[in-house]
C-alpha cells in the first residue's frame, strides 16, 4: 500500500522560508519520479515542482528561483525548500510520485494527507 505522509508546514511571515518533506512507503522509491503539488481554497491542485529518478528538476513558473526539491533515496523522503514566501503560496501542499516524460508529469492517484502552509503577517 503506497502512503505519503507530508510535514513540515507552518504559518510564516511574507519573506520567510519552510522545508517541507515527505516520507514514502509502499513503492520503489528510487526509480519514480516525485512531484510537489498545492491546493488552495477554491482553487484547483496545480504543480509545483518535479524531481525525477535521476535528479532533474522542474519548476511551475510561479516558484522558480525561490523553491528547490530534492530527494534523499536512502530515506525514502522528497524535500520541498521554500524560500522567499509569499502570501500566494499560501496552500495545503501535497507530494506525490509518478512518471516524467517529454516535459510532462504524470501523476497517479496516491495521495497523503497533505501539509498546510500559511504565508501572513
Amino acid at each position: 500500500q503506497v502512503q505519503f505522509v507530508e510535514t513540515g508546514g507552518g504559518l510564516v511571515q511574507p519573506g520567510g522560508s519552510l522545508r517541507l518533506s515527505c516520507a514514502a512507503s509502499g513503492i520503489t522509491f528510487r526509480i519514480h519520479s516525485l512531484a510537489w503539488y498545492r491546493q488552495a481554497p477554491g482553487k484547483q491542485r496545480e504543480l509545483v515542482a518535479v524531481i525525477t529518478s535521476s535528479g532533474s528538476t522542474k519548476y511551475a513558473d510561479s516558484v522558480k528561483g525561490r523553491f528547490t526539491i530534492s530527494r534523499d533515496n536512502a530515506k525514502n523522503t522528497v524535500y520541498l525548500q521554500m524560500n522567499s514566501l509569499k502570501p500566494e503560496d499560501s496552500a495545503v501542499y501535497y507530494c506525490n510520485h509518478g512518471t516524467y516524460y517529454s516535459g510532462t508529469y504524470y501523476s497517479t492517484d496516491a495521495w497523503g494527507q497533505g501539509t498546510q502552509v500559511t504565508v501572513s503577517s
